[in-house]
């Protein structure tokens, strides 16, 4: 075996947080933006160290030389990096913002450099071709086959002439795709309603207005200050009576980021993400001719499940429309309802529908979200999570002691029945100002076996933005969540469980790893399910004022109500879907100008949707998932995955019919052994399989939903 000679830090550098962290958890709050450029400089160097020294012709092309080293060398980078660009989405400011910008196209040109490496390529190719590939662990040799894959992917067939126009693509994807993000972020952030009338707020749950008080106070402002952040804006939304104020706040959400933003929420022309956009899909779309497809959406499913364009098009045309007769007659009941119960003649308006759909619910089910909401004590949530995984993966959740970013910040290991530390995680659960919005987990350390033969231990962030404690006539109150808040957080840890308990030690395909992104999704959709059982839901519930749990008259109104406006829901997100997906499979964006991306979105809506799309509503513009967030042409995925999920959830439905409960012990070794802990070692299909013992089936989907017959 030979080694890479790597260059050894400073002094000083050694002190720099970004790289005495080492293998361990960074400091984050000795971190400023001053550490980023010298310590990614220093990283950089010695990624392409490894580089060079696995290109060398005197380094064999085996595991121990190649790939091992190289993964060593590549991870320091990712891991650093990985922690600026978590602190870029969690606790963002102008220079973080500016030193986090300054190296971004440093370190995307060198990953990008990577997949055009033609040297590299071949001692893999050779590596692949060896004997002693076929001694290699599954893990390991799916490792080989995906960077074989990546590296045709990446651009190393591409011709010389073309190489570093190919660079230049990817440099200038990353620097769109975070200003695309910097002006979402900076939009929500630029605008504050304020209200100095209480009379103006009649509706509004005590809660709301108090944080909305908090608000205005923080900003030295008198009154109740409403934003942007969903956790203000949605509630104005679902209660208020004031239909003007909902108006205002309507049009300053659906407007941001675009041309109208200055005209409907005193925003700024440069935030504007339309040309972006247009520059985004003409960037793709050359990317995926230089490679060979015909677009971008081909070029996608390159790693993923489904087989072809065709494939992605008939699955969201064919949910469309089984979902549309049952969004008409969500729609129907919704205007029905607000003309002959609630008056309003001239029909619903955009700024009614949240309003108009919790009235509607409440009336027909007898009980309101914020009602609702009092019994779910974010503490008593997460000690039902915990149980929840406890029970079903046979591991014990305890609080740990990690260095954070933020107060708000709580740390937990995962250890195994005999008090091992299998992993640890985060969990980032607030809203606030410079956190970016959404909820989302990541990785910031990955499972793999060391050189030294030690095994590094899995490090997730889970991260939501969920409204946040506040006084309530003078008293702190326990932070209540909505139920959508509860299936949100046990969404993100079906990913965290996945990238936590793997047991692969390839890094590549251990965890989330290498998890082709349709099924990426299948863990954390999974998870959802378990919100809406009775003995789950009558555990981690308790009433805020009173501690009494939740009772079951209340929990089967809730579960009567489960597919409440279902058929609207579900074909909303087809929309979206079909959006994405025409955008990088149809879309001719270099003749496109202007607004042409909006076009397509109501182009689509107008032959899918049955609420008509309002004018002024620039949705596209924020769509972040696209155009900021890795999903260009797989936001179908989340669809597809939840066939994938509802039909594994079946699994434990059927076990519950002969053991009582849904938390079967037995049933939950078999997904995590099958599912969770493989990762990306094998293809998802026949981890579905394996799980299952058939193929999916989309029967237990649309039965979740309310949506067959």
């Amino acid at each position: 075996m030979t080694h890479a000679t790597y260059k050894t830090p400073s002094a000083e550098l050694a002190k720099n947080p970004l790289i005495s962290f080492g293998r361990g958890i960074a400091h984050y709050r000795e971190i400023n933006p001053a550490h980023i450029k010298p310590a990614i400089e220093f990283l950089l160097e010695n990624a392409q160290l490894a580089v060079d020294h696995a290109v060398d012709p005197s380094a064999p092309a085996h595991w121990n030389d190649l790939a091992e080293p190289l993964e060593d060398a590549t991870e320091a980078l990712g891991r650093s990096w990985g922690v600026i660009s978590h602190l870029n989405s969690v606790a963002d400011s102008p220079e973080l913002r500016s030193a986090y910008g300054e190296m971004l196209p440093k370190v995307t040109a060198f990953f990008s450099s990577l997949g055009q490496n033609l040297a590299l390529y071949d001692k893999f190719k050779k590596l692949g071709q060896s004997d002693e590939f076929k001694h290699l662990s599954a893990a390991q040799k799916k490792v080989i086959e995906n960077s074989l894959r990546d590296f045709r992917l990446g651009g190393a067939e591409l011709s010389d002439e073309l190489k570093p126009r190919f660079a230049q693509i990817q440099d200038e994807q990353a620097n769109l795709g975070k200003a695309f993000s910097d002006h979402v972020l900076d939009a929500t952030d630029g605008f504050v309603h304020l209200v100095t009338d209480e009379a103006q707020l009649v509706g509004l749950p005590e809660d709301v207005k108090a944080a909305a008080a908090d608000t205005a106070q923080q900003k030295n402002l008198q009154g109740w200050a409403f934003t942007l952040h969903f956790p203000s804006y949605y509630p104005v939304m679902q209660y208020c009576e004031n239909r003007d104020l909902r108006r205002l706040m309507y049009e300053a959400y659906v407007t941001r980021a675009s041309e109208l933003a200055p005209q409907y929420s005193q925003g700024k022309l440069d935030w504007d993400n339309t040309q972006n956009m247009l520059e985004q899909l003409r960037l793709r779309h050359e990317e995926a001719n230089m490679l060979g497809f015909d677009n971008f959406a081909a070029l996608s499913l390159a790693p993923k499940m489904a087989n072809d364009v065709q494939e992605v098009d008939f699955f969201l045309t064919d949910f469309a429309h089984k979902a549309k007769p049952f969004a008409q007659r969500d729609w129907d009941e919704l205007c029905q309802f607000a003309k002959t119960t609630l008056g309003l003649e001239d029909g619903v308006e955009p700024w009614d529908n949240a309003f108009v759909a919790e009235r509607l619910k409440q009336e027909r089910y007898s009980f309101s979200e914020n009602e609702l909401k009092q019994y779910f004590p974010l503490p008593k949530v997460l000690d039902g999570l915990f149980g929840v995984i406890q029970t079903l993966f046979s591991v014990r959740i305890e609080a740990a002691d990690l260095p954070s970013w933020h107060d708000d910040v709580q740390s937990f290991s995962v250890k195994d029945l005999d008090g091992n530390i299998r992993a640890y995680f985060y969990l980032d659960p607030y809203a606030r100002p410079g956190k970016r919005g959404g909820a989302w987990m990541d990785d910031a350390r990955g499972r793999r076996e060391l050189p030294n033969g030690e095994i590094q231990i899995p490090v997730a962030y889970l991260v939501c933005n969920f409204a946040p404690p506040v006084k309530v006539n003078g008293v702190l109150r326990p932070p209540t969540i909505t139920h959508d808040d509860v299936i949100t957080l046990f969404h993100e840890s079906g990913h965290g469980l996945h990238h936590l308990l793997t047991q692969v030690s390839a890094l590549g395909v251990s965890g989330i790893n290498g998890v082709e992104w349709d099924a990426v999704e299948l863990p954390s959709q999974f998870m959802e399910n378990f919100c809406w059982e009775w003995e789950v839901l009558e555990k981690m519930t308790a009433h805020v004022d009173t501690g009494k749990p939740l009772p079951q008259e209340l929990f089967n109104k809730i579960l009567a109500a489960k597919n409440f406006q279902n058929g609207l829901m579900t074909l909303r997100q087809i929309v979206m879907s079909l959006t994405d997906w025409r955008l990088h499979s149809s879309f001719n964006a270099e003749k496109a100008q202007g607004s042409a991306v909006l076009e397509v979105s109501r182009e689509i809506a107008a032959d899918f949707n049955v609420v008509p799309q309002p004018a002024i509503s620039r949705w596209i513009n924020t769509f972040s998932h696209i155009f900021a967030g890795g999903y260009a042409a797989g936001y179908y995925s989340y669809k597809w995955a939840e066939v994938l999920s509802a039909d594994a959830y079946s699994a434990f439905e059927e076990a519950a019919k002969l053991t009582g409960s849904v938390l079967d012990a037995d049933t939950g070794k078999r997904y995590r052994r099958e599912i969770l802990e493989v990762g990306g070692s094998r293809p998802a299909a026949e981890s579905f399989k394996a799980f299952r013992g058939r193929e999916p089936s989309v029967d237990a989907l649309l039965r979740h939903g309310g949506l067959a017959g």
